[in-house]
């Protein structure tokens, strides 16, 4: 891995809210491969009880995660910042395949490499169930 992916540490508050959006955009995407290319090849993560080693592990958890929850939509918001490290606010509301709307929200510790690549993902998730007419995201058609 040669290229950087900025913005880089050490992080200001500035780069810090850049590189939560992109985090949120690359999520909304909803797309695996390309979520998976911000972590380092060797990333160490924890999503919930689940400890994923290496960008295929991930890419392989991204693929199951949105396969049960459609209409998938999230906000990341920046709670604090280091040099390397960010700590992000999180909300995400989802449908399962039954039809129930969902509201996850947490917090997750993000460690980032020289490059700009996340080495370290830690997210602890709580899971509400809400009725439709409660849902904060929608998608911007």
């Amino acid at each position: 891995m040669s290229t950087e992916r900025h913005p880089l540490p050490p992080f200001t508050e500035e780069t810090a809210r850049q590189k939560v959006q992109l985090a949120e955009d690359a999520w909304n995407s909803r797309d695996p491969a390309r979520v998976a290319l911000a972590y380092t090849a060797d990333t160490e993560w924890r999503n919930r009880s689940e400890f994923l080693n290496g960008r295929p592990e991930v890419e392989a958890f991204l693929k199951r995660k949105w396969a049960k929850e459609e209409e998938y939509r999230l906000k990341k918001t920046l709670w604090a910042h280091t040099e390397n490290r960010i700590a992000v606010r999180f909300e995400y509301e989802w449908r399962d395949t039954s039809g129930q709307w969902w509201r996850s929200h947490g917090n997750e510790n993000w460690e980032f490499d020289a490059l700009g690549y996340m080495a370290k993902r830690y997210a602890s998730i709580n899971d509400q169930p809400i009725v439709e007419a409660e849902r904060k995201f929608r998608w911007e058609r």
